[in-house]
């Protein structure tokens, strides 16, 4: 699987288009309203991506979507660097969440299980997503809404700003990560139509031919506890719900403790 990378972009240029609503110039008096927009021509690139893969939302696929002329396209997007931020940030300002002063969940960990439950069902709809590497972000408004909601969902818990910033981070991870293995899972099982549950039934001779017992002990002790009763997806779904739990569940004992800052290296103490 090929793995683009967001950010790549020119930063000027993809800041522009990226806040353009920040700096909307006038449209003209008079003569013909242009056909296309930034708008339709992420939407068309979004809707090519997410029937056909990331891969065949070139230019020249998307411009043959719209009944135009590539070179037409690069009169609103100079790259497809500049496509690939516009239209991840698209796709992230679908998440929706509750900006300051909306109605939102009372617990912070409900926050949270919101801010997860969006994104799960944003990776569903756009699987390409998981094809993302988001290390060097588009720097939109989709991404900082969900940083925004997603700091503030642990203001006022009691943990310092560090740790409100490493905690979002945490969070962030496992919930993307997580969330592109799930996609990735239905997106091979469409392309295969083979279930994951019948890929692994079609290997079982592993574990009578090749799969040494005594060297693995504990995955036998597992195994014969029935730890591995339950099939592929329902597998997922349990350890993804037992990950985040535990993962709240240290940040709310941490908190509980009442010890600001525990838990970070002092400055002093990190390696340069």
């Amino acid at each position: 699987m090929t793995v683009e990378h967001s950010g790549g972009g020119d930063p000027d240029r993809s800041l522009r288009l990226l806040w353009r609503d920040r700096h909307a110039e006038p449209e003209p008096a008079r003569g013909r309203r242009p056909r296309l927009s930034l708008e339709v021509i992420v939407a068309a690139a979004i809707r090519i991506a997410d029937a056909d893969g990331l891969a065949a939302a070139s230019m020249h696929r998307v411009a043959k979507e719209l009944g135009a002329g590539t070179m037409t396209l690069y009169s609103y997007v100079p790259a497809k660097d500049e496509l690939l931020d516009l239209m991840v940030d698209a796709v992230l300002c679908e998440y929706a969440l509750p900006g300051p002063g909306e109605p939102r969940p009372e617990c912070w960990r409900k926050q949270v299980e919101l801010y997860s439950e969006r994104t799960r069902q944003t990776y569903r709809c756009h699987p390409w997503l998981r094809q993302v590497s988001m290390t060097r972000p588009a720097l939109g408004p989709g991404m900082v809404r969900r940083q925004e909601y997603l700091l503030s969902a642990l203001a006022g818990i009691g943990l310092t700003h560090r740790q409100m910033a490493a905690a979002a981070s945490s969070i962030a991870t496992f919930v993307n990560s997580n969330a592109a293995v799930e996609a990735d899972t239905a997106y091979l099982e469409r392309v295969t139509g083979q279930s994951t549950d019948t890929w692994w039934h079609q290997r079982r001779s592993f574990w009578e031919n090749y799969f040494d017992t005594e060297a693995n002990p504990t995955i036998v002790e597992v195994w014969e506890n029935e730890g591995f009763e339950l099939g592929v997806r329902e597998a997922a779904a349990e350890a993804y719900d037992f990950g985040l739990h535990r993962l709240l569940d240290g940040i709310e004992a941490l908190v509980g403790r009442g010890k600001p800052g525990e838990g970070l290296p002092r400055a002093a103490d990190q390696v340069p």
